[in-house]
């Protein structure tokens, strides 16, 4: 028999270096242990891919809450009211961003119950993700299909978001809704000389809509800011364009917004990023963190790669080289579409928290 060839063997059986003592090894669930969502939860770190990147969102998350529910000094830890928001001061303060879609599928009622419980300190969203919340407390929202054809859908007043359907008439409602609303807030500008800005509009909707499924009235509840720097980019802005015809004058000031946002950056003892989806929300909120030399914790959530050069697919270490993140912070992208993950992230973080505390409470 001919020996095997040498520079094959030497290609094969490369001997390799040993990994450091700490190197965690792969392992996946037991489910001969039974079910226990938690547990399978909490071992995605040990799984790979981006069940990994799921796991270190936990934990990253988890070090935002620690931080944030430190005790204070007594001096820093008074709450102070500015435009009819209080900014509670804490240990670590929580930059919420998410993209319109976010509030038209059920990821609404995750963001809600994290509003309703005063777990973030701020909002950034779309205009989309501000009217999308309203009216479905006007109109429900459907499943449909992706492949559902567009042409057909124009005909029957039905608009498409993904496999979501919504009947156009929802809009209509919306109109009737907002319209009256447009009026009294141009009284307001003319004889209160109130100025109004996007989180000024967005606290007022908040406050008329009266609707405890709403994102926003709770935000406007608990006096938790709400920036969105292109309220005019949806549903929204279409009625405002009506209502600059019907009843002219309303004026809209979005930099007084960017210097409150920025100031509660610039304020923070430490700041977190949890921003689900790309785009405007995303750079607004990182950009707010540049003014304090960047954020100490992130984790972002959305489907974008980075080949494009484009900030919604950036990885969190491009913000480190822009000063959005701090150089110390170990932060955590996910590459998933985030109907996926964010109701089990924020179930094995802010969520579990809550509980265990009412729990221990009633003890």
């Amino acid at each position: 028999m001919s020996s095997e060839p040498l520079s094959a063997n030497n290609a094969v059986l490369v001997h390799s270096e040993k990994l450091p003592e700490n190197t965690p090894i792969v392992s996946g669930y037991e489910w001969n242990n039974g079910i226990d969502y938690s547990a399978l939860l909490n071992g995605y770190i040990n799984c790979g891919f981006q069940a990994t990147n799921f796991g270190k969102a936990i934990l990253e998350i988890n070090r935002m809450l620690d931080c944030r529910e430190k005790p204070l000094d007594e001096e820093s830890s008074e709450s102070f009211e500015e435009d009819d928001f209080i900014r509670r001061k804490s240990n670590c303060t929580i930059f919420l961003g998410y993209t319109s879609n976010m509030a038209s599928c059920g990821a609404r009622e995750t963001i809600r119950f994290l509003v309703e419980h005063k777990m973030v300190d701020c909002i950034v969203t779309t205009a989309g993700g501000v009217e999308e919340d309203i009216i479905k407390c006007l109109a429900p929202t459907y499943i449909g299909s992706f492949e559902l054809p567009g042409k057909r859908l124009r005909e029957q007043g039905i608009n498409r978001i993904g496999n979501l359907l919504v009947p156009n008439d929802n809009y209509c409602k919306f109109e009737n809704w907002l319209m009256p609303l447009l009026d009294e807030m141009l009284v307001d500008q003319q004889t209160k000389n109130i100025l109004w800005t996007p989180s000024r509009i967005i606290q007022r909707l908040g406050e008329r809509i009266n609707d405890t499924s709403s994102i926003y009235y709770w935000a406007a509840k608990n006096k938790i800011p709400v920036f969105s720097p292109a309220l005019t980019d949806g549903s929204l802005g279409d009625m405002m364009y009506f209502h600059s015809y019907r009843n002219p004058g309303l004026v809209v000031d979005i930099l007084s917004d960017l210097r409150r946002l920025n100031s509660m950056a610039v304020k923070a003892k430490n700041t977190g990023m949890i921003i689900v989806g790309g785009g405007l929300i995303k750079h607004h909120i990182c950009n707010a963190n540049l003014m304090r030399n960047g954020a100490d914790y992130a984790v972002f959530v959305n489907s974008a790669s980075e080949f494009d050069g484009s900030d919604s697919g950036a990885r969190p270490d491009e913000a480190v080289s822009w000063g959005k993140i701090k150089k110390e912070a170990d932060p955590v992208k996910i590459y998933s579409e985030a109907t996926l993950v964010l109701p089990l992230l924020v179930g094995e973080t802010f969520a579990k928290r809550h509980f265990q505390k009412q729990n221990k409470n009633k003890v």
